[in-house]
């Protein structure tokens, strides 16, 4: 099954970086992020998957959807990346899959032991928003800031003035139907 879940996942997210159209691209990231919280519900990983569903594909995945709808890109094509960006995005994947692999080959990872702490929700929402320890408050309150910036600025891509020529055409056109 993880087999299965696994394959899913790779298969929608090459599909999401290789298409051409953007809203097909963005709906294959929807479904790429939902192969992720397959794969949490599968390792019994219950309020992560959930958080991954909430979050990425309600959240994240419908800003990006939403921001195409406003900048009215759905049906276009993207155009063809230049060869340079192709190759510096080559070389990433093969750094990032070398990184990977040295990160496995140094740790072992097959003798891990049972957490002392229990994971309910509750533990996990102490532990992430905590103010005291190792919380992690900041990072999560700059990656609100972050959705926060990319709403406006959806927002004033959506409402980014039309050139008075198109306006006259558009008018004229009308007048004459």
């Amino acid at each position: 099954m993880f087999f299965l879940i696994a394959a899913f996942t790779l298969i929608t997210a090459l599909m999401s970086v290789t298409e051409k159209k953007i809203f097909r691209a963005a709906i294959y990231l929807l479904f790429s992020m939902m192969g992720v919280a397959g794969i949490y519900f599968w390792l019994n990983y219950d309020f992560i998957a959930a958080v991954q569903i909430i979050v990425y594909v309600g959240g994240i995945v419908v800003l990006i959807i939403f921001s195409i709808f406003l900048t009215q890109q759905v049906g276009r094509a993207m155009e063809k990346p230049k060869r340079l960006r192709v190759s510096f995005s080559l070389l990433a994947v093969l750094f990032a899959f070398a990184f990977c692999f040295i990160i496995i080959w140094q740790n072992e990872f097959t003798n891990v032991e049972e957490s002392s702490v229990e994971l309910t929700a509750n533990t996990i929402g102490e532990q992430l928003l905590s103010l005291t320890g190792h919380g992690y408050i900041l990072p999560f309150e700059v990656v609100s800031m972050l959705l926060l910036a990319a709403m406006v600025g959806c927002i004033v891509i959506a409402l980014k003035q039309v050139p008075v020529t198109v306006l006259k055409k558009e008018k004229q056109n009308s007048t004459l139907s």
